[in-house]
C-alpha cells in the first residue's frame, strides 16, 4: 500500500488551527443575527444555506485534497455494515439539524452572547450527565461540582433577564437548551458506537450529516422562505457566502486537522475562545448590552464548563469532541483531509458545534 502521505502536523500549528477553528465558530451567530436583519430569512432557511453551501465547499475541499476513501470500517477492521452506517448518518443528521436550528433561532429570539454561552455551556454538562446515566460513567466529585456550578451560572443568566430590562429571554434560553440536547445527544450516539467498535470518521460523518441536515431542512425551508428578500440582496448574499465558507467549511476542516496533532480534551479548552468571541462580538458589532448577571452568570458557566472538561479528560471519561480517523496500513489515522496522525487518544467520533 502507498505510504507516501504528507508529514504529520506539528502540535503548535495544529493548535493554531484549532484556535482559528474556535474564533471562526464564534462568528457564526453574528453573521446569522445580521443576515436576520438584512435577508428577511428565517431561522430554518439560514440553517439550510450554511449547511448546503459548508456542504459543497467540503465536498470540493475533499475531492482537492485527498483520494477516494475505501467503505467506512469499525474499529476492528471489518466494513461496517450498511444498516448500521444508514442509522449513524440518519442519527447524526437529525441531530445536527436540530442543533443547528435552535441554535440560530435562539440567536434570533435572546441574542448572540447568551445563546452561544447557554448553547456551549449546557452542553457539555447534558453530555456528562447523559453519559452518567446511559452508559453509567462515573462523574466523580469534581464533575458533578462543575455540573452544580454550570447549573448556578445558567440560573444567574435566566434570572438577569426575568424582568425584561436585560437581553436574556426564558424563550430564547429554551431554544439553546434544546440546541445542546441536540449536540449532547450526536455525541452521546457517537461515543457509544465508539465503545462498540463501530465508530467512523468525523470528518466523513460530518460531510454526511451536513448532507442530511440540508435535505431535512429543505421542505420547512421552502415553506418560511428560502430566498432572501431583493433589498440589500448583495451584502446579504456576502454574509451568507462567509457564513457557510468560514465558519463552517474551513473551520472544520481545520479543526480536524489540527486534532491530528492535538488532544482532544485540549482542543475542548481552546474551544471556549467561541463563546467568548461571540460575547465580544455582540457587544461591539451588534450592539447587544450585556448586564451584570449576563456577565456573572456567562462567567460562572464557561468556569464550570472548563473544570468539566478538565475533570473528565483526567478520569478518561472525557465530554470532549474526540476524533477517529480511518486506519491505513501502518497504524495511522487521518485528520483534516487525509493527513496522517497516530491514534493516541482519540477514541470517540463527533461532530463539532457551531
Amino acid at each position: 500500500m502507498d505510504h507516501s502521505l504528507q508529514p504529520a502536523l506539528s502540535v503548535k500549528r495544529g493548535l493554531f488551527y484549532v484556535v482559528v477553528a474556535a474564533t471562526a465558530w464564534g462568528t457564526a451567530g453574528a453573521a446569522a443575527a445580521l443576515l436576520f436583519d438584512s435577508s428577511g430569512l428565517g431561522p430554518v432557511a439560514l440553517t439550510f444555506w450554511r449547511t448546503a453551501g459548508g456542504l459543497a465547499l467540503l465536498l470540493a475541499g475533499r475531492a482537492l485534497f485527498r483520494r477516494p476513501r475505501p467503505r467506512p470500517r469499525t474499529a476492528g477492521g471489518t466494513a461496517e455494515p450498511a444498516r448500521r452506517r444508514a442509522l449513524r448518518i440518519a442519527v447524526m443528521g437529525l441531530g445536527l439539524t436540530v442543533f443547528q436550528t435552535a441554535y440560530f433561532a435562539a440567536v434570533q429570539a435572546t441574542g448572540l452572547a447568551v445563546a452561544t454561552v447557554v448553547t456551549l455551556g449546557a452542553g457539555p454538562v447534558l453530555i456528562a450527565l447523559g453519559a452518567r446515566v446511559l452508559m453509567g460513567e462515573r462523574l466523580g466529585r469534581g464533575g458533578a461540582a462543575a455540573v452544580a456550578a454550570a447549573l448556578l451560572g445558567l440560573a444567574v443568566l435566566v434570572a438577569g433577564g426575568a424582568d425584561g430590562t436585560g437581553t436574556v429571554r426564558p424563550a430564547g434560553v429554551g431554544l439553546a437548551l434544546v440546541s445542546a440536547a441536540g449536540y449532547s445527544a450526536i455525541t452521546l450516539f457517537s461515543r457509544r458506537l465508539g465503545r462498540s467498535g463501530a465508530g467512523a470518521g468525523a470528518y466523513s460523518t460530518t460531510v454526511l450529516s451536513f448532507a442530511v441536515c440540508a435535505v431535512c431542512l429543505l421542505p420547512a425551508a421552502l415553506w418560511e422562505g428560502l430566498l432572501p428578500q431583493a433589498e440589500n440582496l448583495g451584502h446579504s448574499l456576502w454574509l451568507m457566502a462567509y457564513l457557510a465558507a468560514v465558519p463552517t467549511a474551513l473551520a472544520y476542516a481545520l479543526y480536524f486537522a489540527g486534532l491530528a496533532a492535538v488532544r482532544a480534551a485540549t482542543a475542548s479548552v481552546v474551544a471556549l475562545i467561541e463563546p467568548v468571541s461571540a460575547a465580544g462580538l455582540a457587544v461591539v458589532v451588534l450592539g447587544e448590552r450585556l448586564t451584570a448577571p449576563t456577565v456573572l452568570g456567562t462567567g460562572v458557566l464557561i468556569g464550570a464548563v472548563a473544570v468539566l472538561v478538565r475533570s473528565e479528560a483526567g478520569s478518561g471519561a472525557g465530554v470532549s469532541r474526540e476524533v477517529t480517523g480511518s486506519r491505513q496500513g501502518g497504524g495511522l489515522v487521518t485528520g483534516g483531509f487525509g493527513r496522517p496522525v497516530h491514534s493516541g487518544d482519540r477514541k470517540h467520533s463527533a461532530p463539532v458545534r457551531e
